[in-house]
């Protein structure tokens, strides 16, 4: 599963051609998160709310091009929230 952007410790990762809902993973040390593109809620996973908070600040940003990114499975990496 490619990482598409990290930033603050934390991993946002895609894998290309999965099935469902389009979403991304978000891994933070031994903790993870899925989180729907459409409406950035985390839908599976124990994050903490404060990495969660920083997820969904990041996914607001590129909420467009992740939902492109889902629709043309083509690897494009983004930058960290900052």
């Amino acid at each position: 599963m490619p990482v598409i952007a990290r930033f603050y410790g934390i991993l946002i990762k895609m894998y290309f051609r999965e099935h469902g809902v389009p979403h991304f993973h978000a891994l933070y040390g031994e903790y993870n998160g899925v989180f729907e593109i459409e409406s950035l809620e985390m839908v599976e996973g124990d994050l903490s709310n404060r990495a969660q908070k920083m997820v969904r600040e990041w996914a607001m940003m590129y909420q467009k091009d992740l939902m492109e990114l889902w629709k043309t499975q083509k690897f494009k990496r983004f930058p960290g929230l900052e």
